[in-house]
């Protein structure tokens, strides 16, 4: 099908520190006690950890952040005093808390007085350190993508499952009133028999080429691009150096992720797939196209279109097309769900006014539906890191546990390969392999550097 007519026909369808010991019950010591406090390494100290990972985990009382790692050494002594200051301001005492600071993530990893991990890291560097968390014993949030392959998400989740750790993946919608709300009334029927899903994602533009640039002395750059192949560095490529809020440019390099496919998809997959109930499987068509830019340094797609179609009847399009946000359409009316005015991020790429409204519908009155005590509720959360140490402490099921966060990943994997294949194609979601086709099979994994990377890992 033509590019053209395909997002036409398709887009017109549809509008130094005491050691904390281990947790033990709090009628041993009292519920203030030092042994209820968790003890966190944070992995990874840039945009999305200042702003949302550690400001969000710190407020709960029930953390301890005592460490931080990153291979940029700027950021790594800025990681210690965001902890340190944000102690101090709580407590008044400027040496409450001492943070160990780590050029190498393993050393967390390694130190048996941390119970869990927070993973901030770019994306290609997603799954290695969580695995490796998990096969140490310690519990793990984990940002979204959930990985850079289907072979090593698949990987994760079974190791994750296997060690009994908690992994909570940085889905957080799933924390969000409003997408559980809209979930449960697709699933109740208030917009009658689903069969069309809408979700509003925008593409990444093209940027300039990018000359080669001296390595900074501050920065692992070896170690930073991980299993991904050598690169000279420029530092479009990487992050800022004199900014921690800024888009990084490795989000627009396909050699670390895939674009906003990845970037927001799995935001958006992961909630649509509570409302359709397709939590734990995935498509079996997928299609796309899809606009890559043809020169500069970043290489991710931009414009978009994607036809998903599920065995339960449902189809699911995906585009820049429609509004930011997910758009369920039943026999008997739709509901539109969106974040409204709330960004994780300053950086988070909402057009400001246009997703104000955070809940609609075909009619106002299936918003105000009350859902039954005998009709299906879903896993209520107010907020995902929270979630995530309540959990830690009862050993309960987090809101979006690995297996979820695989899957709702997976759909946006499938659509990246699908983007550059340029053909429809048949995914068996139990197998997790496209259905006679070896070149989009070869796409499920990708070769790793030594010594980095799933495949070098001992589990």
């Amino acid at each position: 099908m033509k590019r053209r007519k395909f997002i036409t026909d398709t887009l017109a369808a549809g509008t130094g520190l005491v050691v904390m010991p281990t947790i033990v019950p709090s009628s041993v010591f009292g519920k203030n006690a030092p042994s209820e406090k968790i003890n966190i390494g944070q992995i990874g100290f840039g945009r999305i950890a200042m702003t949302h990972d550690l400001a969000e985990t710190l407020k709960y009382d029930a953390a301890m952040v005592v460490s931080v790692a990153d291979f940029d050494s700027n950021r790594l002594a800025k990681g210690k005093q965001f902890i340190e200051n944000y102690y101090t301001k709580k407590t008044g005492n400027s040496g409450y808390v001492n943070v160990k600071t780590h050029g190498d993530y393993r050393e967390i990893i390694a130190d048996k007085n941390i119970d869990a991990v927070i993973i901030s890291t770019p994306d290609h560097w997603h799954s290695q350190p969580a695995m490796e968390a998990a096969l140490a014993g310690k519990d793990i949030y984990l940002q979204k993508p959930t990985s850079l392959t289907i072979k090593e998400g698949r990987l994760l989740s079974e190791v994750v499952q296997r060690k009994k750790v908690i992994l909570q993946v940085g889905t957080q919608q799933r924390s969000s009133a409003q997408f559980r709300y809209a979930a449960e009334l697709v699933r109740n029927g208030r917009i009658g028999k689903l069969h069309t899903v809408r979700i509003g994602l925008p593409g990444d533009p093209a940027g300039p080429a990018a000359p080669e640039m001296p390595v900074p002395k501050n920065l692992n750059y070896k170690a930073w691009l991980g299993s991904t192949p050598e690169a000279y560095y420029t530092e479009m490529r990487v992050h800022p150096q004199n900014s921690l809020t800024d888009r990084p440019g490795w989000l627009r390099c396909e050699q670390f992720g895939a674009g906003m496919i990845t970037g927001w998809g799995q935001h958006h997959f992961d909630s649509a797939a509570w409302g359709m109930d397709t939590e734990l499987t995935g498509p079996v068509s997928i299609e796309a196209v899809a606009e890559f830019p043809k020169a500069g340094l970043w290489n991710v797609h931009g414009d978009f279109m994607s036809k998903a179609e599920y065995s339960n009847g449902i189809t699911m399009f995906t585009s820049g097309g429609y509004p930011n946000g997910i758009r369920y359409e039943g026999t008997e009316g739709w509901i539109f769900v969106t974040r409204g005015a709330y960004s994780a991020t300053p950086s988070d790429p909402v057009v400001a006014g246009r997703n104000a409204k955070a809940l609609d519908a075909s009619d106002p009155k299936i918003l105000t539906s009350v859902i039954g005590e005998k009709e299906i509720h879903l896993y209520v959360s107010e907020e995902q890191h929270g979630n995530w140490l309540d959990c830690i402490k009862s050993r309960k099921e987090p809101i979006s546990p690995v297996e979820i966060g695989h899957r709702a990943c997976t759909v946006c994997l499938v659509t990246h390969i699908a983007m550059h294949t340029g053909r429809r194609l048949q995914w068996d979601p139990v197998k997790e392999q496209f259905v006679n086709d070896p070149e989009a099979n070869s796409m499920l994994s990708r070769p790793q550097r030594a010594p980095y990377g799933t495949d070098y890992i001992k589990i």
